[in-house]
């Protein structure tokens, strides 16, 4: 029997070919994903928004105002100036008072569990819940909402208070919601955790995924899934600002009561 013919080798040349095709296909691939997260980042990093300052007052249709969670300022009495708020804690601060509870500062990843273990050791749950937030962690946020409703709070904002972000999906969770004249409710584009190193196709997939829970919990919460068009049409680095009646459009506040 004669010996089986040994397999020809591949030729060094046609080798090279193969690895710079390869190589260039997984530079190709690395230029479209740094290219997609340079577009996230660039509002942050070097393009500031063009949009008017968040102290200016807004009207319909005039409603985008640059946003940065570190450069906040309030609006005080309708018609006078807008003092700054001061610095917001980087992570939510629990402050309570009888059956109120205040939650102050940006909803960091971990504070919607640190909420729910400060409610375990509470006495009683609350039965009211100020915000003034610049928002945050929207997994955080849609945790804190489903936790406070279960508690059966109703959610308030006080004049000059601020719910930005995703701190209007915390509000949406009232049993009953209340806006005072002079607050600011806001909202925009949100990330949720998609990572560099994902695949695009994947980043884009784990984005739908995280829009259609925000819209599913805002249908749980008895709020129009509507107010999700302002939000995606609203860039990271600005925010748009609801008016009153907005707020009662996307049914975000309870309506008053019809006085006898």
């Amino acid at each position: 029997m004669t010996a089986q013919a040994a397999a020809p080798r591949p030729k060094p040349g046609r080798t090279r070919r193969w690895l710079m095709a390869v190589l260039g296909l997984e530079g190709a691939l690395a230029l479209v994903l740094f290219a997609s997260d340079m577009r996230l980042a660039l509002p942050r990093l070097g393009l500031p928004s063009s949009a008017p300052a968040l102290t200016q007052p807004v009207a319909p249709g005039d409603q985008t105002r640059r946003y940065s969670p570190r450069q906040l300022e309030r609006p005080a009495s309708p018609g006078q100036p807008m003092p700054s708020t001061g610095p917001m804690p980087e992570r939510l601060a629990f402050e309570r008072e009888g059956t109120v509870l205040t939650l102050t500062g940006s909803i960091a990843p971990g504070d919607a569990q640190r909420l729910a273990e400060a409610l375990e050791r509470a006495e009683e749950a609350p039965q009211v819940v100020q915000l003034n937030s610049p928002g945050g962690s929207v997994t955080d946020a849609l945790e804190i909402g489903r936790a406070l409703r279960e508690a059966g709070a109703e959610t308030r904002m006080t004049e000059g208070a601020i719910c930005l972000s995703a701190c209007p999906y915390v509000f949406a969770a009232g049993t009953e919601r209340r806006v005072a004249e002079g607050a600011m409710v806001g909202v925009h584009q949100h990330y949720f955790g998609e990572s560099p190193a994902m695949p695009l196709f994947a980043a884009v997939s784990d984005i739908q995924r995280g829009q259609a829970e925000v819209m599913g919990y805002l249908i749980e919460m008895g709020v129009d899934p509507a107010l999700m068009q302002p939000a995606m049409e609203t860039p990271p680095d600005e925010i748009y600002l609801l008016l009153p009646e907005e707020l009662e459009r996307f049914r975000l506040v309870t309506p008053e009561a019809e006085e006898a």
